[in-house]
């Protein structure tokens, strides 16, 4: 760690100039951006929350946050290892009997009636490091289990709302009449493992898993604006979210506000993409992680468990998978995600593909997020949009912000 070294003030500015330098484009109407080192914390509110002007952005605003939820949601079952609740290597059949005695595709893009019976039962390990067999791969949604997906409603529409639409119990019955795309264990695969970590948690806890992340995590670390809708007295503070055309860049509303996915309480919790939140709220969760799983001198996870989440848990097969779907999908992408490494419910960077070191860990977000650690510089970056990357427009930004503050550290 470099001690109590802050950001240099030349450095701050440059950051402040290459944030307002998207808004002022017209590409981006707004965004959040929060920066902490060695006990200075720098917040840049910039542009307003529509495209069309009204209300600014401001330090509160609260944003979807997305897929960069995973990080957030995995700590509830960390809670439940650390009190032995859970362990790594126990089959998920006695909480989810639903997922019992899996059959494999013969081929990932087969046919779903070309199967195999797996070899083992799915483990929570599987389950936290999503390689249980079964996840979104974005690059073949031509494949029968991609369109079966969608089809038996175990997800939303394919060119738009990714989450879950039934309640737990109903989703993990859609989910059930599908075999697995790959033997548990075998390969790294995205997004539905963070969704079924919140089934099996609520499963475990005999609670809803909204209810017990926030008794254990969100409450103690004084997240009061985080949570998996927006109540009425706040939704002024969320903005729109924006899908711009592919090629007109227009402004077209993905979800509004008021009477959006995310203005009343969902029927499914999403792991995987669900929360809402602020900059601070998430800068207290990952600080929290840097700090080794206290927060204002409480714990709320233990060291190892910490340690867990946030090194790479891939072994060489899974990462070689991981690695080359994350290069086919970089144009796609616009070039988030080529980090490498994989924890619990986060990336962890093992390559040095930009700025950034080995060893920062978090995730970005679809709908224009992005938020990591980096322990080597006890530095938390947390960047928030409304723009959605239906466009490279959000992940330019993001880009920008972590090129940026990388030079803003100069001792």
């Amino acid at each position: 760690m470099n001690g109590n070294n802050g950001f240099t003030a030349s450095g701050l500015t440059k950051l402040h100039d290459v944030l307002a330098r998207h808004v002022d484009s017209g590409k981006i109407p707004g965004l959040v951006a929060l920066v902490s080192r060695g006990g200075q914390t720098h917040v840049e509110a910039i542009g307003t929350m529509r495209h069309d002007g009204g209300a600014p952005m401001r330090r509160n605003t609260i944003f979807r946050m997305a897929s960069t939820t995973k990080p957030v949601a995995a700590s509830a079952a960390m809670v439940l290892l650390d009190e032995c609740r859970l362990r790594l290597d126990d089959p998920i059949d006695q909480w989810l009997p639903e997922l019992a005695d899996r059959q494999v595709l013969k081929a990932p893009d087969g046919p779903l009636d070309e199967t195999v019976p797996a070899f083992r039962p799915i483990n929570v390990r599987d389950v936290l490091t999503s390689t249980l067999g079964l996840g979104l791969d974005m690059t073949a949604r031509t494949a029968p289990m991609m369109a079966a997906f969608f089809e038996r409603g175990v997800y939303g529409q394919a060119d738009g709302w990714l989450l879950p639409e039934p309640d737990p119990d109903e989703w993990l019955r859609r989910l059930a009449t599908l075999p697995l795309m790959y033997q548990p264990g075998e390969r790294w695969l995205y997004n539905l493992g963070d969704d079924l970590l919140g089934v099996l948690v609520a499963r475990v806890t005999g609670r809803p898993f909204e209810d017990f992340l926030r008794e254990r995590v969100l409450e103690p670390l004084g997240m009061h604006d985080t949570g998996f809708h927006v109540p009425g007295d706040k939704i002024d503070r969320l903005p729109p979210l924006y899908a711009p055309h592919p090629e007109t860049g227009e402004f077209l509303v993905e979800d509004p506000a008021e009477g959006g996915h995310h203005s009343k309480p969902p029927a499914f919790a999403s792991g995987g993409g669900g929360l809402d939140s602020t900059v601070d709220d998430y800068h207290a969760y990952f600080r929290m992680l840097l700090d080794g799983g206290k927060h204002s001198g409480e714990r709320i996870l233990s060291k190892p468990a910490v340690e867990l989440m946030t090194t790479n848990r891939l072994t060489p097969g899974q990462q070689a998978a991981r690695d080359a779907w994350a290069n086919s999908i970089a144009h796609l992408s616009y070039g988030t995600g080529q980090h490498g490494g994989w924890g619990f419910g986060m990336t962890v960077r093992v390559h040095r593909t930009d700025y950034a070191p080995l060893g920062q860990f978090g995730w970005d977000g679809g709908a224009g997020i992005t938020a990591y650690a980096d322990p080597a510089n006890d530095l938390v970056g947390i960047l928030c949009t409304q723009v959605g990357m239906s466009t490279p427009d959000s992940a330019r930004v993001m880009h920008d912000f972590w090129t940026t503050l990388y030079q803003t550290i100069d001792n």
